[in-house]
């Protein structure tokens, strides 16, 4: 999965370094989107690669760092 999502650009969501932006104000909204538009890919990704009974499991948390 590292590997996956280090060629997609995407492994910061899950080491932490890309974080949801704190900044609500209009202009900032498209990278919130953006930010949690990939954040939920990865967590899909994530769910699609384990065994079912392990993806019930995963379903608690909200962020790729967390899963």
């Amino acid at each position: 999965m590292r590997n996956f999502l280090k060629g997609k650009k995407m492994w910061g969501y899950v080491s932490g370094t890309y974080v949801v932006p704190k900044n609500t104000e209009e202009g900032d909204t498209a990278s919130i989107d953006a930010w949690e538009a990939n954040n939920a890919k990865i967590i899909t990704w994530i769910n699609n690669s384990v065994e079912h009974f392990i993806g019930t499991q995963l379903t608690k948390y909200e962020t790729a760092k967390e899963v």
